[in-house]
């Protein structure tokens, strides 16, 4: 059997000292989390940033940086997830529009919230991706090259 890690993307938007957050429903009970997902066959890393943003806060999302990219692995599930992490500007919102499944709402919270909902983070990653962003790590997107 081959070993492969769980390919994700998200969504680190700060807007007025506040960023995006979405409040799910996960098997460990409701969780907070940057907009975020999983790569499909045959997507861009970009585009996967950019429809996981939308499919779960229903703001639209620009990126213009590459954050940074995480491994972690969850001893809960026994899985490795490659995080590629993103930087960007809103430049829509629909809030009439459905969420996808299992997720509650999307919020904004300062850094001061964040972390004092750390024991409701769906991972460490959602706290270390605000701090860089904070630190003001950035990368340009062009690091990403895409045969497909």
């Amino acid at each position: 059997m081959v070993w492969k890690p769980n390919v994700t993307v998200a969504a680190v938007i700060e807007d007025e000292g506040k960023f995006l957050l979405v409040e799910e429903e996960t098997s460990q009970g409701l969780r907070y989390n940057q907009p975020a997902g999983h790569l499909e066959a045959g997507e861009s890393l970009v585009a996967a940033v950019v429809r996981e943003t939308l499919e779960e806060s229903a703001y639209h999302f620009l990126p213009q940086h590459l954050l940074g990219v995480y491994r972690w692995h969850s001893g809960e599930s026994d899985t490795t997830y490659l995080r590629f992490a993103f930087t960007g500007k809103i430049t829509g919102h629909e809030p009439g529009r459905k969420l996808d499944s299992g997720i509650l709402q999307a919020l904004w919270l300062s850094p001061e919230q964040i972390l004092a909902t750390r024991s409701r983070h769906r991972s460490p990653l959602i706290l270390r991706c605000v701090e860089d962003h904070i630190a003001g790590k950035r990368y340009p997107l062009e690091l990403l090259v895409d045969y497909g």
